[in-house]
């Protein structure tokens, strides 16, 4: 049996590349989260409205039903900013990991506006920030700086998947 992994963190750490990265390494499918988003919530974050737990409800139930979706394995990019999300998450799929992609705010402010036709807003990356429930500490959970490479953060969290201690 693979490995199921949440790929988190604010917007702008990272997620969809390192997960790409770690799915290819460990030859899983990866299932990028904001394609489950909703067309009123993209519409909401494009106009720079946050959105709430409510509006995130039946998307985090869609995440749930991937991750179960997939019991031999798969690499998750998610948000998961709060620890009640994670929770509903890890309901889904008992054994699941994270690994959270923490990044200091400007740097992440830098990478949102310079994405471009990104529906996500720049504006709204403060309010992740405010958001965020840090996961360390949590059981299953590998904190990395978002700050180094993609295929070192890939090498840190197949060791860590794998039983090896990070480098």
């Amino acid at each position: 049996m693979g490995f199921r992994i949440v790929i988190m963190g604010v917007a702008g750490c990272g997620k969809s590349t390192v997960g790409t990265a770690i799915a290819a390494a460990e030859h899983l499918p990866l299932v990028e989260g904001d394609d489950f988003h909703s067309p009123e919530n993209r519409a909401r974050m494009a106009a720079g409205i946050a959105l709430t737990d409510a509006d995130r409800a039946q998307w985090l139930v869609l995440l749930g039903e991937q991750l179960a979706a997939h019991p031999r394995g798969v690499v998750l990019t998610c948000s998961a900013l709060k620890r009640a999300y994670r929770e509903q998450l890890r309901a889904a799929a008992p054994g699941l990991r994270f690994v959270f992609l923490d990044i200091p705010r400007d740097e992440a402010l830098r990478r949102v506006a310079g994405r471009g036709a990104h529906f996500f807003s720049a504006s709204l990356v403060d309010s992740q920030f405010a958001t965020l429930e840090s996961p360390v500490g949590e059981a299953g959970v590998l904190r990395v700086d978002a700050l180094e490479t993609p295929q070192r953060l890939q090498q840190r969290t197949s060791a860590w998947l794998h039983g090896n201690t990070p480098a």
